[in-house]
């Protein structure tokens, strides 16, 4: 066990009605507005263009399990870089991180050990704590998280449009790909459904440039999270993108693999729309290349 970083978490709902519609989507798709995000018959991703729109490095693992630390390390990395290049007057691009992670813990700068149910001498994984805002959370498989690297000088210089703007990324995916209707709930951060979490962001801002970011619970287990009190919220739950469409969890199912797919293309393109970003796809040897 290792003591040592970002996060986020998330709830549901049932509907039979949403979850006919969202089969319907995966075998027709719709046309996109110019500009918008497309992807090829190989289910590829395309560049997202917008006119004079500022460019945006995307590193799209998001079928791949990575480590919570070397993750931490990348963004970390290109942090400096940025930070570099503005003080050079050389920023010409924000960076996003697409990914899953291997089973992990994190907490928060001021995370409080009362919201853990379990030694931290003795965790169920590995816990990391991190610079982040927020409290406890858990990463894992079928939760997918993007870690937008961006300069909000470029944007605008408010941390709270930041935090809506994230969130405004998860409710727009949903509703134009499920049609579910998510929303805020005043005084926290999030996205929910009903009484439930479906998405949790938690960032940090050095110098005006962020990292860390947002996670969304698609077809995530959610048993480790009995193991904390998620995001310190003892009187409301966390859920998964499936249980609210099919009122469970269908793991290793090929409906599960095609649910990440189309959340993950409705993430990148709504995240393309909200920030006015045009997506340049890189490969994993350029981020390592940064380090």
């Amino acid at each position: 066990m290792m003591l040592v970083s970002a996060g986020f978490v998330f709830p549901v709902s049932n509907s039979k009605h949403t979850a006919t519609r969202w089969h319907h989507k995966l075998h027709v798709k719709g046309s996109l507005k110019l500009d918008q995000k497309d992807f090829n018959d190989a289910g590829e991703a395309k560049t997202v263009r917008h006119r004079d729109a500022r460019r945006c490095e995307c590193f799209d693992l998001y079928k791949d399990l990575i480590p919570y630390k070397e993750a931490w390390s990348w963004q970390k990395s290109v942090v400096k870089m940025r930070q570099s290049l503005v003080e050079r007057d050389e920023d010409h691009s924000d960076t996003l991180i697409i990914l899953q992670h291997q089973p992990v813990y994190t907490l928060g700068t001021r995370s409080l050990e009362k919201f853990l149910k379990f030694d931290i001498k003795n965790a169920p994984y590995d816990l990391y704590q991190t610079e982040r805002g927020g409290e406890a959370t858990y990463h894992g498989p079928g939760q997918l998280v993007m870690y937008p690297i961006v300069n909000l000088r470029c944007h605008k210089m408010d941390i709270h449009w930041y935090l809506r703007s994230l969130e405004e990324v998860v409710i727009r995916a949903l509703f134009t790909t499920f049609s579910v209707k998510a929303s805020r709930i005043d005084g926290l951060t999030g996205v929910w459904v009903g009484n439930k979490k479906l998405a949790a962001v938690g960032i940090r801002v050095s110098r005006w440039i962020t990292y860390h970011g947002l996670a969304l619970n698609v077809t995530t287990d959610l048993a480790p999270f009995q193991q904390i009190v998620p995001c310190g919220i003892y009187d409301r739950e966390v859920g998964t993108l499936c249980e609210f469409l099919w009122g469970s969890v269908r793991k290793g199912t090929a409906e599960n693999r095609s649910l990440m797919d189309v959340i993950h293309d409705s993430l990148l393109r709504e995240f393309s729309e909200v920030f006015q970003l045009s997506i340049q796809h890189k490969t994993i040897a350029d981020l390592e290349l940064i380090e």
